[in-house]
């Protein structure tokens, strides 16, 4: 049994992966701002059913909150934390960029401090695919160039990224940093593409396609992706006195505990077939409002979890449509459709 600090535990991922480590006997203590980038009451209610599991607590209080956030993680005393937490959207980013700047920055900055004082064994911070920008090469391994970040949620995800790694040379803290890819599934979030397509076509309203539907992406079932972080959490903390072992090709920094792992589904679905999947799990058909590609989006995502299947044995192969099936189930309970 682990005592785990989670930030974020309000929100899509964190509320899936705090769940999950429950039932596994661990301790979670919960921090999460309900900030209101989407409706409130949904991180409310996912709170609620955390809290009625044993083993869970939880503080209301942002990141940038250091007097808060030094005194739970000393009251807690975590051994490890997992750090969830970020204003999250692309879009979003175009029009607030100073959020993403005070909470994925300046929040992830009091997390490393947090993390540095406590001498966790295991710091887990969420990174993202858009780190990988527009580059053309596909799939994309951990050891790829990402220097080209299209937007301000991309480049403060990957401001961490190097600042946790000075934190690991420094201070010798054990950080490994997943980059996830396109995570759909129950409880979601209402600002994600397949959530609002759902809600589009059961209201009989057009859906937005974006580059007129040429898009592709690698989906990723929550499910296989809080497997993929509990295996890593337990299985593969970079070791601070030889850094480690290195694996075929391992991201595993030379000269610190640190090391970036991809967590996808290892595909390309094209966006088209996305929404006929959907389609049929909605018995509804959809009306395509084609638009041109939007400000800082990609083409194409793909990731080689090749990295992570050596680390931990564990690779995501969920198929979309079984993996959507319990989102439009819960949907539709939830919102009583």
């Amino acid at each position: 049994m682990q005592r785990i600090l989670i930030t974020g535990t309000a929100g899509f991922i964190g509320f899936h992966l705090a769940r999950h480590l429950l039932a596994a006997g661990h301790r979670v203590h919960g921090y999460d701002g309900m900030t209101p980038y989407y409706d409130v009451t949904l991180k409310q209610r996912r709170h609620a059913i955390l809290r009625d599991l044993p083993g869970f607590s939880a503080t209301e209080a942002m990141l940038e909150d250091m007097a808060t956030l030094t005194r739970v993680a000393g009251d807690f005393a975590p051994d490890a934390i997992i750090h969830l937490a970020a204003q999250a959207g692309v879009r979003y980013s175009l029009t607030h960029p100073r959020s993403y700047i005070e909470t994925n920055f300046t929040g992830s900055f009091n997390v490393l401090e947090i993390a540095k004082e406590q001498q966790v064994r295991h710091l887990m911070i969420a990174s993202t695919s858009s780190v990988y920008g527009a580059s053309p090469e596909m799939p994309f391994r951990e050891t790829d160039r990402t220097d080209h970040p299209l937007t301000v949620y991309a480049a403060t995800k990957k401001a961490v990224e190097a600042l946790s790694h000075s934190y690991a040379h420094l201070w010798g803290l054990p950080v490994t940093l997943f980059r996830f890819f396109t995570v759909y599934g129950a409880w979601g979030r209402p600002d994600l593409a397949y959530f609002k397509f759902t809600r589009a076509i059961l209201e009989g309203k057009p859906i937005d396609v974006y580059n007129h539907g040429e898009l592709w992406r690698d989906f990723t079932a929550v499910e296989d992706l809080v497997e993929g972080v509990t295996r890593l959490l337990s299985l593969a903390p970079p070791l601070p006195e030889a850094r480690g072992i290195p694996v075929e090709g391992d991201s595993l920094s030379p000269v610190a505990p640190h090391r970036i792992v991809n967590i996808g589904n290892s595909d390309r679905i094209h966006l088209l077939d996305f929404i006929r999947t959907l389609e049929t799990l909605l018995d509804r058909k959809a009306t395509c409002n084609f638009l041109p590609m939007q400000p800082g989006d990609v083409p194409a995502t793909w990731a080689d979890c090749s990295l992570l299947q050596r680390l931990t044995g564990f690779r995501p192969a969920t198929d979309l449509s079984v993996g959507l099936k319990p989102f439009v189930d819960w949907y539709r309970s939830y919102y009583r459709v």
